[in-house]
């Protein structure tokens, strides 16, 4: 925050990192909450789900993610512990999100899958245990990892928890592959991107 601060003062805009903390804390939870809304009924049945670590006040803490077989974001969440309440609450908060269930999770080793997903998602759902074939979600962590270790780091788990929900979002609605095998040329990028810009700006100022 002190950087951004500092980087806009040689362009003549003069705040301090204590005004783009209260921005973050007042817009972040507003940008989720609106693509969230407008991810609903859009992600696909095949779910690759994996946890990766974030520390947050000097301590290691659990971002469970999940995306679909195209590399779209089905959900993301925080949580202090690696557990098996840990994971109920992110299924059950990624069902709620997405508005329903999957046909097939794909997940490592972790004990507590298996009975998550029988009791949050049902019997039928197939689920794979495969670290192999889950290598695209483990690849997919990069993007929160390139942004996180420059930061060295969170103060406070709500922050923390803010700030991965919102970047996730944010970083699925300037994706412009919706299948895997897509291709998007370079100027349909920039174009792409001057759009969806512009709908960030407008709901940034409408709220």
């Amino acid at each position: 925050m002190r950087d951004l601060a500092e980087m806009f003062l040689e362009r003549g805009f003069v705040f301090t990192h204590e005004a783009v903390r209260g921005w973050e804390a007042r817009f972040a939870p507003l940008i989720a909450e609106h693509f969230q809304a407008k991810r609903r009924g859009q992600v696909g049945t095949s779910w690759y789900v994996d946890e990766t670590y974030v520390k947050v006040h000097g301590k290691w803490c659990y971002l469970y993610r999940a995306i679909d077989r195209d590399g779209n974001l089905v959900d993301s969440m925080l949580s202090q512990k690696r557990d098996m309440e840990a994971v109920k609450r992110f299924f059950r908060q990624a069902v709620g999100t997405v508005g329903h269930v999957p046909e097939r999770v794909t997940t490592d080793g972790h004990d507590s899958y298996p009975r998550a997903i029988r009791e949050m998602l049902g019997n039928e759902v197939l689920h794979r245990c495969n670290p192999y074939l889950n290598n695209q979600v483990e690849q997919d962590h990069r993007g929160i990892k390139q942004r996180y270790y420059p930061m060295r780091g969170f103060g406070c788990f709500s922050s923390a928890a803010r700030f991965c929900r919102a970047f996730d979002e944010l970083r699925q609605f300037f994706r412009f592959r919706t299948t895997m095998n897509q291709s998007v040329p370079l100027a349909g990028q920039r174009a792409l991107f001057r759009q969806r810009l512009a709908t960030l700006q407008a709901l940034v100022r409408v709220s």
